[in-house]
């Protein structure tokens, strides 16, 4: 998780920026927690092509982005 928030920042930063744009769009509010779990089920959709170590990394960590919004 290191490497990804260096290359996008902290993923807390990052979760609530896209909530808030997630809950523009929709009109409705969204929370960053939201946003983990969503991701989570965009990379197991897209899994359906195939296992691929990308994805499975990726979910491991939102789910771990997830557990520290839980902890928040």
């Amino acid at each position: 998780m290191r490497e990804r928030g260096e290359q996008y920042g902290d993923p807390r930063i990052n979760m609530a920026d896209t909530a808030r744009r997630w809950s523009g769009v929709l009109g409705v509010p969204v929370t960053p927690a939201q946003v983990a779990v969503m991701m989570i089920e965009l990379k197991l959709s897209r899994m359906k092509a195939g296992i691929g170590l990308d994805s499975v990394t990726d979910i491991a960590g939102y789910a771990a982005i997830l557990a520290e919004l839980a902890t928040d």
